[in-house]
């Protein structure tokens, strides 16, 4: 399997209707200062030898000066050497909201299964996730969300359910027509009071 590359992965979510946030490969600290306009940002370093960026202190938030990013950058392309092939990507700052995880693998019993939890660093901590065979109806997605222990949490006490379920249904889809994926996620997804945005993006091939 390869890691399918970011901005890749990125218009396969474009294509089926889901939102992620705005990113873009820089190659220098003015490019990514030129990315900002203004606007806070972050920083990441992907490489496929570094999984776990914020352990590894691969990923760089709230830069919201020049000097910021550009110390910064940096900062980020020394400690990139190691890993190379990698790439240092600009985001803009997703806003506060519930961290989520939704993903999808090819099982070699059940073929495509979905799965939707609390995401960051609490998917480890609690193991609160619901898992579905792909694809998915309306009511299953709300089935695993009212499965899951966070599932008030989540919805925003119901106020987001129903952007989560088509959120669901869509990642449903893109795992059933896309046979070549063999490994998806979205961690986190943050859940904000006007919807939601994909932050991170992985997709194995």
């Amino acid at each position: 399997m390869a890691l399918l590359d970011y901005l890749k992965a990125r218009k396969m979510l474009d294509r089926y209707g889901i939102h992620s946030i705005g990113s873009a490969y820089v190659k220098s600290a003015d490019e990514a200062i030129e990315f900002s306009k203004g606007k806070p940002i972050v920083l990441k370093v992907l490489s496929s030898k570094a999984l776990h960026k914020s352990k590894a202190g691969l990923v760089k938030l709230n830069l919201y000066t020049k000097e910021q990013i550009a110390s910064a950058y940096r900062d980020l392309y020394s400690k990139a050497q190691p890993l190379k092939p990698y790439d240092i990507i600009a985001q803009k700052m997703s806003g506060s909201g519930v961290e989520v995880i939704i993903g999808g693998r090819t099982d070699s019993q059940f073929g495509k299964v979905i799965l939707i939890g609390l995401g960051g660093i609490y998917v480890e901590i609690f193991r609160d996730f619901a898992l579905r065979i792909a694809p998915i109806t309306r009511r299953e997605a709300g089935n695993m969300l009212g499965q899951l222990r966070s599932g008030n949490v989540i919805t925003r006490g119901g106020k987001n359910t129903k952007q989560i379920e088509e959120l669901l249904i869509k990642v449903s889809r893109l795992l059933v027509e896309n046979p070549k994926v063999a490994e998806l996620d979205l961690n986190p997804v943050i859940i904000t009071e006007k919807g939601y945005e994909v932050v991170d993006i992985r997709v194995l091939e």
